[in-house]
């Protein structure tokens, strides 16, 4: 008998297990900064080493198909938390300029966006941000801290708030000079024709200009310059620094073994949640430059010092699943791994150095909206869950993120907003093989560049870029494809453009008749 409720027990705390890790999973989210997705082994990388990572998808699934809602830092990370496109959001700039520069800025992710961390930590997650945030700070004041991660469900904070930048480490340039300089040369040179000109008048008597005007004109651009050299002198000390909460625990920011210490903060926040279900955001810094690596990884890979960046974040990676096993966690614990866009191609150091990724076949990088700008990494792997060693080539979004780990923790996705993301569970253990996007947009700040078409009735896949042409030229053959192909072509352009009158107001319709173009 005594045996018989041994074995009864036994079984009810086996149940007890696989009904938390399956109602309230762990969810570890790990995003790299501008890497490629040809810089990675499990997508065809050959001479970078990148075990750690290459694991997660041979013991889960393998997104081919997986898009950044934006090809810059700011815009693509507001839509990952949010699961809506950046302009929804109000994340979506109009100047050229699309992501947060200075800690001082007043913007940030509005209050009113509901992040997957506020709605977890309302589950009883307990939530952490750790590594980069990008998404503002204050509003009004230095200390409101109205856009910070703790104001957006975050539990703990161990980062930087704004980004990383070449300013932030001596000897790796500057972003900014460049643009001061050529922004500048023009004010300072109508500046000073204009107090020459006047001094001229008032030598030859043309024009009597009083001499203490002519001063206090030279004084306030003298103090202007002045003041703009100060700011650009003391940039490091001002935007570069490492906060914990909402105390700033260094100040500038120094690069020395920073990957660990952003390492060791996650395994430590692991270790203090291994009895209740928890939420771990790692943002590393890496591959964003100004780059960097520590010592145990510096000169070590084939591809100077950003190949050294990129397998010290998969040393990183490897830390968090060890940690995992420690703790028996692997089992309970969903881990998802992406890039926030695609690898910054043009990048060159101030030495003449690459410090930029590889695309893999995929043309274009960073800020672009061609294929190689948003077109990332996305693996995920939840072991007994969710299918393992699997490709899958659906049209899938960071977007998506929001609600598959909303759903996971049995929280209610918010029904008074749209959201543009679709919960991958289904697509991850093959329940269904299509994915539920039939379109996804893609914008450069706030204006649409393209539409990617998933035809409902179809295996292929179709880029809308915008153009001049009107839509009619839809209709014309697609040079890929003749006879029965072609005629199939020509249909789905004459679906997609009434699908656009349908779903779409009249002004909206219009702009998007400039869809024209149409490619795999």
């Amino acid at each position: 008998m005594r045996l018989f409720l041994f074995l009864i027990i036994c079984q009810c705390a086996i149940n007890s297990v696989k009904t938390h890790s399956a109602s309230s999973p762990n969810v570890i989210l790990l995003m790299a900064d501008d890497l490629g997705i040809g810089d990675l082994g499990c997508y065809g990388n050959r001479t970078l080493r990148t075990p750690s990572i290459d694991r997660l998808a041979e013991e889960g699934v393998r997104l081919t198909q997986h898009i950044a809602a934006s090809p810059l830092c700011t815009p693509s990370r507001a839509a990952f938390l949010t699961g809506r496109y950046p302009i929804r959001s109000g994340m979506a700039a109009f100047s050229r300029v699309g992501v947060f520069l200075f800690s001082a800025s007043s913007g940030g992710l509005p209050s009113e966006e509901i992040t997957f961390s506020k709605l977890l930590k309302q589950r009883g997650y307990a939530t952490a941000l750790i590594g980069k945030w990008h998404l503002g700070m204050n509003c009004e004041s230095s200390n409101d801290f109205c856009h910070h991660p703790l104001s957006h469900g975050f539990d703990y904070f161990y980062g930087l708030t704004v980004t990383n930048f070449r300013d932030c480490k001596p000897g790796q340039g500057s972003v900014f000079l460049k643009g001061v300089q050529k922004s500048l040369v023009i004010p300072i040179e109508i500046a000073g024709i204009t107090l020459v000109s006047l001094a001229i008048a008032q030598h030859i008597g043309f024009l009597k200009v009083p001499f203490q005007a002519l001063g206090y004109c030279l004084l306030i651009a003298t103090i202007s310059l002045v003041a703009l050299v100060f700011f650009f002198y003391h940039f490091r000390h001002l935007n570069c620094f490492l906060m914990r909460d909402h105390q700033i625990i260094q100040q500038p920011l120094s690069y020395e073994n920073l990957t660990q210490r952003l390492t060791k903060e996650a395994v430590q926040f692991i270790g203090r949640n291994t009895n209740a279900p928890f939420l771990l955001v790692l943002s590393y810094l890496h591959v964003h430059t100004a780059l960097h690596a520590s010592k145990d990884f510096r000169g070590k890979s084939k591809h100077g010092l950003y190949g050294d960046a990129v397998e010290e974040m998969d040393w990183s990676v490897g830390q968090v699943l060890d940690v995992l096993e420690k703790y028996n966690l692997s089992d309970k614990t969903l881990v998802y791994f992406t890039s926030d866009q695609g690898a910054h191609v043009e990048e060159i150091s101030s030495s003449g150095e690459v410090h930029g990724g590889y695309n893999g076949i995929y043309k274009g990088g960073k800020s672009m909206n061609w294929e190689g700008g948003i077109r990332v990494p996305g693996l995920l792997r939840w072991p007994g869950v969710i299918q393992a060693g699997v490709y899958i080539d659906e049209p899938t979004s960071n977007m998506d993120i929001f609600p598959t780990v909303v759903k996971l923790a049995k929280a209610q996705l918010p029904s008074d907003r749209i959201i543009d993301g679709h919960d991958l569970i289904p697509l991850l253990q093959g329940k269904v093989t299509r994915s539920k996007h039939e379109f996804l947009f893609h914008y450069c700040n706030a204006y649409l560049n393209a539409v990617r078409w998933h035809p409902g009735n179809n295996t292929s896949e179709m880029i809308l870029p915008v153009s001049k042409q009107t839509v009619s030229d839809c209709s014309l053959p697609d040079p890929a494809a003749s006879g029965a192909g072609a005629n199939q072509r020509s249909q789905q352009r004459r679906d997609f453009s009434a699908l656009l009158h349908f779903f779409l107001p009249a002004k909206s319709t219009a702009f998007l008749q400039n869809l024209v173009r149409i490619s795999k």
